[in-house]
């Protein structure tokens, strides 16, 4: 079922309109070098699943290694807000914790994703 979130950075500056494939369901976590030191918990949207609405001009992007992740941030507060995955680059991966009145520890326990042994590695 596909749920529409608003989703906001942590100093206002960045809101978009988040359309998820699979609702909450699809709530995970990456031990990749980069998502285990950021820590969020990301849900899966299509690529056109999200709206900017505000602050489009305040994301700014980081890449490395391959260049196929887009991780997305606010240039104020540094919210992660989003990234094209490269496990799938057609969708995206959501801060869940950025989407207004979702609290990720109430969906615990959440998945790992093996990010360390990344298919696209062998």
């Amino acid at each position: 079922m596909n749920e529409s979130h608003k989703l906001t950075c942590h100093c206002g500056a960045v809101e978009m309109l988040v359309t998820l494939s699979d609702g909450l369901n699809t709530a995970r976590r990456c031990d990749c070098s980069f998502c285990r030191r950021r820590g969020a918990v990301a849900v899966s949207a299509p690529l056109d699943g999200i709206k900017i609405i505000k602050g489009e001009d305040n994301l700014t992007l980081y890449q490395w290694g391959t260049m196929t992740a887009k991780h997305y941030f606010c240039k104020t507060c540094g919210n992660y807000t989003h990234h094209q995955r490269r496990s799938n680059p057609n969708e995206y991966g959501v801060n869940m914790g950025a989407l207004e009145g979702v609290n990720p520890a109430e969906y615990e326990p959440i998945e790992w994703a093996d990010g360390v042994n990344h298919p696209s590695d062998r």
